[in-house]
């Protein structure tokens, strides 16, 4: 299983960004997809969480503010994020589960500073 995520960068607080999270599995559609981050200091945290089914959910920091979501035909998770906060600065990677495994991306910096 390989994960490519793309689309950090750097943002003004209150923008927006899409992180998007391309797979290479078959069974795509199995997989639980999330998103975590970890920033500078701080212990690796979900952010959030798709599964296969399309059931969602959030950390509550992001909770109103972020969306995930989930296209199968293209084996891709994204993350739309809005009212972007300094506090959401950080190293944001793309995760999927299935069964006992897991396997996570390479990571995309996100910076939200004025």
């Amino acid at each position: 299983v390989q994960l490519q995520a793309s689309g950090g960068g750097l943002v003004q607080p209150g923008g927006s960004l899409r992180l998007s999270c391309a797979a290479s599995m078959r069974a795509f559609s199995s997989y639980t997809m999330g998103w975590y981050r970890q920033a500078p200091g701080k212990q690796r945290e979900l952010v959030a969480k798709i599964t296969s089914t399309g059931s969602t959910n959030y950390a509550d920091s992001v909770k109103g503010r972020f969306t995930i979501s989930r296209d199968n035909a293209k084996n891709t998770v994204y993350l739309q994020m809005n009212s972007l906060k300094p506090e959401d600065t950080a190293v944001y990677y793309c995760n999927a589960q299935w069964a006992s495994s897991e396997s996570w991306g390479q990571g995309t910096l996100v910076t939200v500073s004025s």
